[in-house]
Order: C-alpha cells, then structure tokens, then sequence
C-alpha cells in the first residue's frame, strides 16, 4: 500500500480526539526513543538549565505584578 504525507495527514484528521493523541504520543516516543544515544555535553546542560531558569523568573515576576494589579482592583471603591 503506497500512500503519501497528504493521505497520511488526512487519515490522521478523521481519527477521534483520543486516538490522535494516542498517534502523537507513539510518534514522539519513536522519534526520541532513536535519538535516546544523544549526549549533552556539560556546558550545554548548564546553558539549558540558565535558560529555563531565567524564563521561569521571568514568569514569577509576571504573575506577581499580575497578582498585585488584581489585588489592587479588588480593594478599589
């Protein structure tokens, strides 16, 4: 059976909700399970870690400003 990515796609569309997920999830374990012999090295770890630690200070920050401009909205006459 010969089919092509168009066809593929539009096989997916047709499926029910939880079959699609279950579909994504077997793609995504496959893709990484041929990647899983990749190695970081140390400093590109670190550089991942520094990364993710500056966004979720970021978004720490965010949240607080948008906390305090609620709390402040609630207690206004």
């Amino acid at each position: 059976m010969s089919t092509d990515s168009q066809e593929i796609l539009e096989s997916f569309e047709r499926l029910p909700e939880v079959e699609k997920r279950e579909v994504a999830t077997e793609i995504i374990r496959r893709t990484f399970a041929a990647n899983r012999n990749v190695e970081f090295s140390e400093a590109r770890l670190a550089a991942l870690y520094s990364e993710f630690t500056h966004e979720d200070h970021d978004l720490a920050e965010q949240g607080i400003e948008d906390y305090e401009d609620r709390l402040s909205s609630e207690d206004a006459p």
